[in-house]
């Protein structure tokens, strides 16, 4: 059986861009009419349709040119942190944009989402910095791209192998860490102070940092499985952006959670 045959199953990422978008029927995928199977040969018509397809390669200069924008709006909130709210606002309503639309306005959309969630961290970081101590931002950062290389190097090598279970129990953590903070919130808004005990510098708020940042790590670890098998499946385009979008969301869930842990470790 294929690695990737619980995509019949079900939802194959606890990411919502994914899970909403990469198994929706439509997409074209190649199939044995476009290749001379006797030969071996494509066709003239099969190798231009094939520059129409999905590529890892393409997926990852997306996602390159995402995080060089998220970078570049990250010195903007820097210098300018009275932009965390709206900048925050803006790219929480372009990420629903992206994921509630057809993947093919992502090409538009996520480039914009990029620069507001950089914007928005930016602001972020200066604020811990200012809060708690210097050097937070850059050991955030250091273990952001460090997980991801990690992590990375581990799903090709098959140190860490996406099956069924292990993708039914990242999805069932995620939602059961977004119920929790969405009631946390609620709570908030209704004068009290949400779930004290989840953001405490306490053990167990600590170790319950540690968990969700564990649960937003493995995510990446579906994340490449996910576009991994939409190269294979040939398909359109236009996924390259939406997959290099979906990356970021989890990227940025997992920075933010990151600098929670350490101001948590900071502050005992």
């Amino acid at each position: 059986m294929s690695k990737h045959s619980a995509i019949n199953r079900f939802g194959r990422s606890s990411n919502p861009a994914f899970s909403r978008n990469f198994n929706q029927g439509g997409f074209r995928t190649q199939s044995s009419s476009e290749m001379n199977v006797g030969s071996g040969f494509r066709t003239t018509s099969s190798v231009a349709e094939s520059a129409d397809l999905m590529t890892l390669d393409g997926a990852v200069n997306k996602t390159g040119i995402l995080l060089a924008l998220c970078f570049v709006g990250a010195v903007v909130g820097w210098n300018i942190p009275a932009l965390i709210l709206p900048a925050g606002i803006l790219g929480f309503i372009l990420g629903l944009v992206t994921i509630f639309r057809t993947p093919s306005k992502a090409g538009t959309t996520a480039p914009f989402y990029a620069l507001a969630q950089g914007v928005m961290l930016g602001g972020i970081s200066l604020m811990y910095e200012n809060l708690f101590y210097d050097g937070i931002t850059i050991q955030a950062i250091g273990l952001t791209f460090g997980i991801l290389a990690s992590l990375l190097f581990c799903y090709k090598s098959g140190l860490i192998k996406p099956t069924e279970n292990f993708r039914l129990m990242i999805f069932s953590a995620t939602m059961g860490i977004a119920l929790l903070y969405f009631v946390s919130i609620i709570m908030s808004l209704f004068g009290g102070s949400g779930i004290p005990l989840i953001h405490s510098s306490g053990l167990f708020g600590i170790g319950f940092s540690l968990f969700v940042v564990s649960i937003a790590a493995l995510n990446l670890v579906l994340d490449f499985d996910f576009i991994e098998e939409g190269a294979e499946k040939g398909m359109p385009k236009y996924m390259e952006w939406y997959g290099a979008f979906s990356l970021m969301v989890t990227l940025v869930w997992l920075y933010i959670e990151i600098l929670r842990l350490l101001m948590k470790l900071r502050s005992r």
